[in-house]
């Protein structure tokens, strides 16, 4: 599939931060195409890597499930097994006339009796072949020269529901649709001439042979990047909020970030709504998709008015809703996944990084530029004895490596999950230097009077590697950054409190100073500051 590569415009706050700073919790505009390195310029944008962010997805036997309920692949289903033993078919491989109301009919599309619509034939036509695309027919020629189709050795396998077989057999169907979707005049028209040149011409011309391909191009680039769009929106998505207007949806595609959309750019994005109606409509025919196509009626030209413009002014509910639905079905997640993966992208799932110990899962997180931290943290807590997955974790998170302050703010997140029954484990490491500060933080948090307030050696300790942590998981996101260091205990003597702090033995001390000096409000502060991290810069 196309990779958005949109660059991260986000600054590295110090160099030690910037070194050891891999982002793992981005926000969602971040993640439409952000970087796992920073510094990166325009020169680099091919070679850098596309963040894809993790989804849920249901087992593999609820997706089978769900694909073998999908009409046209049902209806592949039905055709095979109505072929057995074997059915005649023409030289092309297609039904027979004779046989064609009758599999209208098996199909349901048409009543039992009466004439068939040639419509319902059509269906029946269009999900025969499919069946033979997916080789749940095969065919072949009888030693007295007659055309038959077979059930294949797929066919079984598939009526049994068997996941691998199914989301395989659904996997392929659903990328003969895609190709089948993008088709050349599916793009918009441009100075009044279509896209696509008369057939008759396009074989004789080798130009215009060679516009269709480019038009045809153009389109699987526009399609390849809508999927993408709605697989990112999606995993983000609270459950029940994955529906996305096609308005907005092209929006994504069309406006730069950042911008807001001029009156020439809401032509675009109705040119790219009407260009990705149709193919959209294509893959809600096998289950990627549930899709409400744009009202025709909306660009139909009565008494001379010009055709609707999304964007011109705000709509009600029910009026946005006539210019297009789209949700990404669990099925239609699974296949994009599947697809990225394909091209090489890291397409991870939810739950991934939850599988091993509470050292693997820290370390994991840390590393990982496409990853929701408290999902993970989430499945991994769930259903575990807090006592011991409390002692578990506050193991992982010692250690003065570049990744140790988050690894420790990714603990208290995990214990906030496990909850007070946690608490036994947490009092263990109350004197402990590393965890010693952040321990007494969250006990306190949870109620407990009786825990002794920590030496200052622990305070400012704690101090650093909290502000650290803050460092490394915003990737330097200034404002926030600014917010906190509003908080810090400076307590009106600046140059004693940073005289203490610069002495603090950690490895981010110089970083959290060079941070403070930079965006702290009050100019006397920041000199302080400033003067502190030179201080710590060359003790080391």
């Amino acid at each position: 599939m196309a990779g958005r590569r949109r660059k991260n415009t986000g600054a590295p706050a110090g160099e030690g931060a910037a070194e050891a700073v891999l982002p793992a919790d981005l926000e969602l505009q971040d993640l439409y195409g952000a970087f796992a390195a920073h510094g990166l310029d325009d020169e680099d944008l091919d070679d850098a890597a596309v963040l894809v962010p993790p989804v849920k997805l249901p087992g593999d036997r609820e997706l089978a499930e769900q694909a073998k309920a999908v009409p046209m692949f049902g209806y592949a289903l039905a055709l095979a097994r109505w072929a057995a033993p074997h059915r005649t078919v023409d030289e092309f491989g297609d039904l027979v006339e004779e046989d064609r109301a009758p599999a209208a009919r098996l199909l349901g599309l048409a009543p039992a009796g009466g004439e068939v619509p040639e419509e319902a034939e059509v269906e029946a036509l269009r999900a025969w072949s499919l069946a033979c695309d997916l080789d749940l027919v095969e065919l072949g020629t009888t030693t007295e020269g007659e055309h038959v189709a077979v059930p294949g050795p797929d066919l079984e396998p598939a009526e049994q529901g068997d996941p691998e077989t199914v989301l395989e057999l659904w996997l392929t169907a659903a990328g003969i649709v895609r190709e089948l979707a993008v088709e050349a005049d599916s793009l918009p028209e441009e100075d009044g001439e279509a896209a696509e040149a008369p057939a008759g011409e396009a074989e004789e011309d080798e130009d215009g042979l060679n516009e269709v391909e480019e038009a045809r191009d153009e389109a699987a680039e526009l399609l390849d990047e809508a999927l993408q769009v709605l697989y990112e929106t999606t995993a983000f998505a609270e459950p029940g909020n994955e529906t996305v207007p096609l308005g907005v949806l092209a929006a994504l595609l069309v406006v730069p970030e950042g911008e807001e959309p001029s009156e020439e750019l809401l032509g675009d994005i109705t040119d790219v709504m009407v260009a990705l109606d149709p193919m959209l409509g294509d893959l809600a025919e096998l289950g990627l998709l549930d899709y409400r196509p744009i009202d025709p009626e909306l660009f139909d030209e009565e008494d001379g008015e010009e055709p609707a413009v999304v964007g011109e002014e705000p709509l009600d509910e029910e009026e946005s809703a006539r210019f297009g639905l789209v949700r990404l079905t669990p099925l239609g997640q699974y296949g994009i996944r599947q697809w990225l993966l394909e091209d090489g992208y890291d397409a991870p799932l939810v739950g991934d990084l939850a599988r091993g110990d509470a050292a693997e899962l820290l370390r994991g997180v840390c590393e990982s530029a496409n990853v929701l931290p408290e999902e993970e943290l989430r499945v991994w807590t769930a259903g575990r004895e807090p006592v011991a997955a409390a002692r578990e974790l506050l193991a992982a998170a010692r250690g003065a490596d570049g990744y140790g302050p988050l690894r420790r703010m990714l603990c208290v997140s995990a214990l906030n999950l496990l909850g007070p029954d946690a608490a036994p484990a947490v009092r263990e490491v109350t004197d402990d230097p590393e965890l010693g500060g952040a321990a007494r933080a969250w006990l306190t948090a949870q109620g407990a009077t009786d825990v002794p307030v920590p030496d200052r050696a622990m305070a400012l300790w704690t101090v650093v590697d909290t502000f650290a942590a803050q460092l490394l998981d915003n990737g330097g996101d200034a404002e926030l950054l600014r917010e906190l260091i509003t908080d810090l205990p400076v307590n009106g003597d600046p140059a004693g409190w940073f005289g203490e702090l610069w002495r603090v033995d950690h490895p981010y001390t110089a970083d959290v100073l060079e941070a403070i000096g930079e965006l702290h409000p009050d100019r006397t502060l920041a000199k302080e500051a400033r003067k502190a991290a030179f201080k710590a810069r060359s003790r080391n």
